[in-house]
């Protein structure tokens, strides 16, 4: 953590500001904060600061958190420790998802990822020009996110709540890509993420959809919740890989576009066809190892919007007839 990091930060608690305690260690050579604690300057909360991400989490048991949100981070935080690699074509998916803003509406803005999983999205942005991007996290998955975005002096990696996130409300744009399905109240991260971002500010966000998916809500979702959910990580990772493998041939039936558009699920498996199987894999294993996953309609997700009466210009599109994406500018 760099000590430019508590111009965003606020407590759990109070929404105060924090305060570095004295006697943390800092590192050699990139001015982090390794090891140390955070104290509320309101209150009388600390927080701890491990591996050189702030934890602003302990107050979670006092506000009774749902256990399948913590089992559903740790889960992903497995996850992202076991496919850790990134690769350049996550920037053409982020572009696709947060469509139709583009990397120019990042350059010079102050911007919070709401869910940053192992950080390939987190590097992408900085490297877009953010002059500052915090990136929270419920699990382990921020000790990926820290290790792979360090050397980014714009970077802030935090594990906290995304429905309580523990920063300061001004940010220029706020985003949230693949993680409000995953929370037990999807709306609640939705409306959390606008509370941060100011006035003229921008929020995009991109979810499962309903619409299509059918399929999965019938049959893949009972074996999710039932077995798959409950397997320890490394026993799925092996078992998720033999139909990986089956759905890597198969996606070859699908790379020629006109022929994919006569297919089922067309628009979306042309899409992954030609993605090496280890991406297929991290694919598979992701639709099978949370708690948590809720696909939802466009009605819902346009009724996020409309609760609202300080968002405007809302945008709310199909992306590869399977998901939702959507974006508002702050009134």
């Amino acid at each position: 953590m760099r000590p430019t990091a508590l111009d965003w930060l606020a407590c759990t608690r109070c929404g105060a500001s924090l305060a570095l305690s004295p006697g943390a260690t800092r590192s050699g050579g990139d001015d982090h904060i390794e090891d140390g604690a955070l104290a509320c300057t309101g209150c009388a909360a600390r927080f701890a600061i491990q591996g050189g991400v702030p934890r602003l989490t302990p107050a979670l048991a006092a506000l009774d958190v749902d256990p399948t949100a913590t089992a559903t981070a740790e889960r992903f935080g497995v996850q992202w420790q076991m496919f850790a690699d990134r690769s350049r074509r996550y920037e053409r998916q982020l572009c696709d998802w947060l469509a139709p803003l583009t990397p120019a509406d990042f350059d010079g803005r102050a911007v919070l990822e709401g869910g940053c999983g192992k950080g390939r999205h987190t590097a992408l942005v900085a490297a877009w020009g953010a002059r500052a991007v915090v990136a929270l996290d419920l699990g382990d998955a921020v000790d990926v996110a820290f290790a792979a975005t360090r050397h980014l002096p714009a970077v802030h990696v935090v594990q906290g709540d995304l429905t309580r996130p523990p920063v300061r409300a001004g940010f220029d744009l706020g985003f949230s890509v693949g993680v409000l399905h995953h929370l037990p109240e999807p709306a609640a991260g939705f409306h959390a993420l606008c509370d941060r971002i100011r006035p003229g500010g921008r929020v995009a966000i991109w979810v499962y959809g309903r619409e299509s998916n059918e399929w999965i809500v019938r049959w893949v979702d009972p074996l999710r919740r039932t077995l798959t959910a409950r397997m320890p990580e490394r026993a799925l990772y092996w078992a998720s890989l033999p139909p990986s493998a089956l759905l890597a041939a198969a996606l070859r039936a699908y790379r020629d576009a006109d022929r994919a558009a006569r297919l089922p699920y067309g628009s979306y498996l042309h899409y992954i066809s030609r993605f090496p199987l280890r991406e297929i894999h991290n694919i598979v294993f992701d639709q099978l190892v949370t708690p948590i996953a809720h696909y939802l309609s466009e009605a819902e997700v346009r009724a996020w919007f409309s609760a609202r009466d300080d968002v405007v210009e809302v945008e709310v599109s199909w992306h590869n007839r399977n998901s939702w994406r959507a974006t508002a500018r702050r009134a």
